[in-house]
């Protein structure tokens, strides 16, 4: 059992991430893998962990999303479903393919992603909160196979993709998140049969931190207006650009 000190480290990261998290829909795998990382564990490991506590940190955040009407159930199974399988491929693969490869890959759609984000929120485009694009099964299964390789991209790719497409920023960020609670559960199986368990003190604590903060972020998302949410999510998204472009060439 680590010092409560450390565990307590771990619930805040857990718990400020979620937060961004849950108002955003992206940046907790990816600040939880970068501060499991920063502690010595191998990618494969940090990925598995974050999983791990995702399953239940997103399952919060999602059903958070539901109650407060946050989610469209059409999209839901349109991402969670594909998702799922190619989660599972990509555990599969992840021991066979770079990460550094995964993360070049990803550099130029995120970056090409949170400039349109960025133009789009300065237009104040219009949103459709009930529009499900026809590629959502495609990008679901893209994202799920990402995010297991790279140890996150989830919510980069769906949530930016399904923005630009005009679909109304609280209904993205409720239902992308209920159906990452789906795809990280099948990862977590994944991973547990190819990796095995993880760090437990840093999953932990990530999970009651995560859980704590999720309906102060499904509150913010709700009361944010649609405007504002696209430009952070732009700001975000390149933020996330430039950090894969850095670690890919590091």
């Amino acid at each position: 059992m680590p010092p409560l000190p450390e565990f307590l480290t771990f619930a805040a990261v857990g718990a400020l991430a979620q937060l961004i998290d849950g108002a955003l829909g992206m940046a907790y795998g990816v600040a939880s893998a970068a501060m499991l990382l920063g502690l010595g564990l191998p990618p494969a490991v940090a990925s598995a962990s974050v999983h791990y506590a995702e399953t239940f940190t997103c399952g919060a955040s999602g059903i958070s999303h539901l109650v407060v009407g946050n989610v469209r159930k059409r999209l839901f199974w349109s991402l969670a479903i594909p998702g799922v399988i190619g989660a599972v491929i990509g555990t599969i693969v992840v021991s066979r393919v770079p990460v550094a490869w995964m993360r070049l890959a990803l550099t130029p759609y995120l970056l090409g992603m949170g400039l349109l984000l960025l133009l789009r929120g300065m237009r104040g485009a219009r949103h459709h909160a009930d529009r499900v694009p026809r590629a959502a099964p495609a990008l679901g299964l893209v994202a799920g196979f990402a995010d297991a390789v790279a140890g996150g991209g989830w919510s980069a790719l769906t949530v930016t993709t399904l923005i630009a497409r005009g679909t109304a920023p609280r209904m993205v960020i409720g239902t992308v998140h209920l159906a990452k609670a789906v795809v990280s559960a099948a990862a977590s199986i994944s991973f547990l049969l190819y990796v095995g368990a993880s760090e437990g003190a840093a999953v932990f604590g990530l999970i009651v931190g995560g859980v704590v903060a999720a309906p102060f972020g499904a509150v913010l998302a709700r009361r944010l207006p649609a405007r504002v949410a696209t430009l952070l999510a732009a700001t975000a998204v390149l933020g996330l650009g430039l950090d894969h472009m850095v670690k890919a060439f590091h």
